[in-house]
């Protein structure tokens, strides 16, 4: 081969080589373990690309506590036995005053402190995802779908292992240890997440339904959201947890999962788990925020 034919073909390996270089995540893992190195308890991060890589920190053999991500798991596996029984989201429950317990997180007892409510599914999952009331999450458990069978639902429809569902909100109440046996990693929770918005995993309109309500959660807007805060072309669909102070005085979990939409039409998922935080819950939100701004820019730099 002529010099002449091989400058081009030099070239071109060259171009191709620098493209690979810049989309190479391993870049991005050193990135976000220079952020978690210093931080004062476990985090772990799963990104999952525009491309379908993915990359992760923190993840090796941690089991990370998920506190109420496990509403995500919940809302799917609840559809899927309704799809299957043919009940629908109009279906109305009602709710005696006696099954809402006061010593816990639940905006739908401040709504209606009366109790005796009826309500249609649709506004429960609201309460569950949008606000993550705790006395839904126990009701549609004891009502609909146990927690054993959410567990085995959803290891079926993303086919992982690498969670546990155990134990109810009630449950981990009356024990705050109980909260490491609800579990996961952090690219399980991320998989999850993105099925959610590229598989079938329930009916259309429940599946949608699902969808709109992570796009309105009303929790965590300084965690993974706080990187768009001023960027409302951006689309975020999260579910958060947090919650207990365990015996060493730090915080059991603060979490986020994260679906991102950009107005380019890519999209990707982030899930970001902090175990056995010895800060403020403000601190780790703010790390949260920093890990999700830095993912952005980093995939903002790979047009």
């Amino acid at each position: 081969m002529s010099t002449f034919r091989l400058f081009p073909l030099l070239s071109l390996i060259i171009v191709m080589f620098t493209a690979c270089s810049r989309h190479n995540s391993p870049d991005l893992a050193s990135r976000l373990g220079e952020i978690t190195d210093s931080a004062p308890g476990q985090v772990g991060i799963a990104v999952i690309l525009p491309m379908g890589d993915t990359v992760t920190v923190g993840c090796d053999s941690v089991r990370y506590p998920l506190m109420s991500v496990f509403k995500l798991h919940q809302s799917i596996a609840l559809g899927r036995v309704l799809d299957e029984s043919g009940v629908g989201l109009d279906t109305i429950v009602t709710i005696a005053r006696r099954e809402l317990n006061p010593d816990t997180w639940s905006p739908l007892l401040v709504d209606h402190p009366e109790g005796d409510v009826s309500l249609p599914l649709t506004d429960l999952l609201d309460y569950l995802l949008l606000q993550s009331d705790n006395n839904v999450s126990n009701i549609l458990f004891d009502r609909f779908c146990h927690v054993a069978m959410t567990d085995s639902i959803i290891r079926y429809v993303t086919g992982d292992n690498d969670f546990k569902l155990t134990y109810t909100e009630h449950e981990m109440q009356l024990d705050h240890a109980k909260a490491y046996c609800n579990w996961s990693s952090p690219k399980a929770c991320a998989v999850l997440m993105a099925s959610l918005f590229t598989d079938s995993l329930l009916s259309a309109p429940k599946q949608q339904f699902i969808i709109s309500a992570l796009k309105r959660c009303e929790t965590g807007r300084e965690r993974i959201p706080a990187a768009f805060t001023h960027n409302d072309s951006v689309t975020i669909a999260h579910r958060t947890g947090s919650g207990y102070i365990n015996d060493h005085n730090e915080i059991v979990a603060v979490n986020d999962v994260a679906h991102i939409i950009l107005p380019d039409g890519r999209n990707y998922t982030l899930a970001v788990l902090v175990k056995d935080y010895s800060g403020t819950q403000e601190d780790a939100e703010r790390l949260i925020a920093r890990i999700s701004s830095e993912v952005y820019a980093y995939i903002k730099d790979q047009r």
